[in-house]
């Protein structure tokens, strides 16, 4: 073969290729890494099983590979935005071209890639070179607002890293709710509450947390939830198999069975516990004293401290991937009434003067980010007083990613 037809040669495989990888994070997006079947891969790129098995000899392998591309993006886009000169102008980059790959997704001239929730529920030692790799894009993240001069900057830092991820990684959730040419508006709403927050000038961070226990209607069964939630939260929903939840409890497959009647149920009931607990949080802020700031405050205090504790986690949402359709829809829907409802009490308070003249539409779904994400901030905030960690994690979105008052008052 002379040079010209290995070149062509090579091109074609890395297309075939790249066309194999981009079928496998559509599955993965749907049904998790685990759902994911070669058949299925084979049938979105029009190949038969054994074609794909020519490029990727496991299904492990395939996953990998997906999550290698996305973490190379991820790569990529932050290289771009840590070129600008500051903090503010590098976050908005980073925003940006974002929102810019979402609308050529939308516009059919890109192909989404592979999102990382089932990172976790990848075996050894894949997982743990992934992982390292997550790792280095968060601390690239961090490094978007310089070199901490402290360990306080350091924690603050990485509370806006991860909540500036978690944001991005929201959108594609509520955006498709926007026409695309709506993107460049929904863009600047977005940025506003990161560089200013939610507050109105003069404001400050003294929220109540609410009582929000309650009797058990079925000794045994909050226990049970929380540790499905735990292991979903983590190894997402294929991942947790009821073997490992009963093991995690150290009962038997027959006492899940007692609770619960199938996985499906069993997720179904972890997202009610969870949307209940946001839901009494919003309906105490709604019959309590004080501003409606310091109602949404308290609200957003009493889940990250719900986060934090023993009491936590709530489900997180990428236990969506894999739910069947009729489920996963069921769910969102329920998503958006609390998110309506965050919405209806930043209207409030900008009617009031208490909170910003903000999109609440916008700003419902970052909050909504902001506690859903938490989970994964619970090692971070044991290295600190429970009210610091709160504090610095909520005022990402309270004051903005660039305000440090909260590194003078510690709360």
């Amino acid at each position: 073969m002379n040079a010209p037809e290995k070149i062509e040669g090579t091109k074609r495989f890395q297309a075939k290729r790249d066309a194999i990888l981009a079928a496998a994070a559509d599955a993965i997006n749907e049904q998790s890494a685990k759902g994911m079947t070669f058949a299925d891969v084979a049938r979105r790129v029009g190949l038969n099983t054994t074609s794909v098995t020519y490029y990727f000899k496991r299904k492990e392998d395939l996953a990998a590979a997906a999550f290698e591309q996305t973490l190379d993006r991820l790569d990529a886009m932050l290289d771009e935005a840590a070129a600008y000169p500051d903090p503010e102008s590098r976050v908005r980059r980073y925003l940006t071209v974002n929102m810019e790959r979402l609308a050529r997704i939308r516009r059919e001239e890109e192909r989404d890639f592979a999102i990382l929730s089932d990172l976790r529920a990848m075996e050894d030692p894949v997982k743990r070179e992934l992982l390292e790799r997550w790792r280095g894009i968060f601390r690239k993240t961090r490094s978007l607002w310089g070199t901490p001069a402290s360990r306080a900057e350091t924690d603050l830092f990485g509370a806006r890293a991860h909540v500036l991820l978690e944001n991005t990684f929201w959108l594609p959730a509520w955006l498709t709710r926007y026409e695309v040419d709506e993107y460049p508006r929904v863009e600047a709403r977005l940025m506003d509450v990161f560089r200013h927050g939610i507050a109105a000038p003069g404001e400050a961070w003294s929220p109540e947390i609410f009582d929000l226990e309650h009797d058990e209607p079925e000794p045994g069964r909050e226990a049970f939830l929380l540790a499905a939630t735990r292991l979903i939260n983590e190894l997402g929903y294929r991942g947790a198999s009821v073997q490992k939840i009963a093991s995690e409890l150290n009962v038997t497959k027959g006492s899940f069975y007692h609770h619960l009647d199938a996985k499906d149920e069993l997720v179904i009931a972890c997202y009610k516990r969870s949307f209940d607990i946001i839901a009494d949080a919003q309906r105490f802020a709604e019959s309590h004293e004080g501003s409606h700031w310091q109602r949404l405050e308290s609200t957003i205090a009493t889940l990250l401290d719900v986060q934090f504790s023993e009491r936590g986690p709530l489900l997180r949402t990428t236990a969506l991937s894999g739910l069947p359709p009729r489920v996963r829809t069921t769910m969102i829907d329920r998503s958006n009434r609390i998110a309506r409802r965050f919405a209806g009490m930043l209207s409030d308070g900008i009617a009031e003067g208490s909170i910003r003249a903000i999109d609440p539409l916008v700003a419902s779904q970052a909050l909504m980010a902001l506690q859903n994400a938490a989970f994964d901030m619970r090692k971070w905030a044991s290295t600190m007083p429970r009210e610091q960690a709160i504090a610095f994690y909520a005022s990402t979105l309270a004051f903005g990613l660039f305000d440090d008052d909260v590194l003078r008052t510690g709360t």
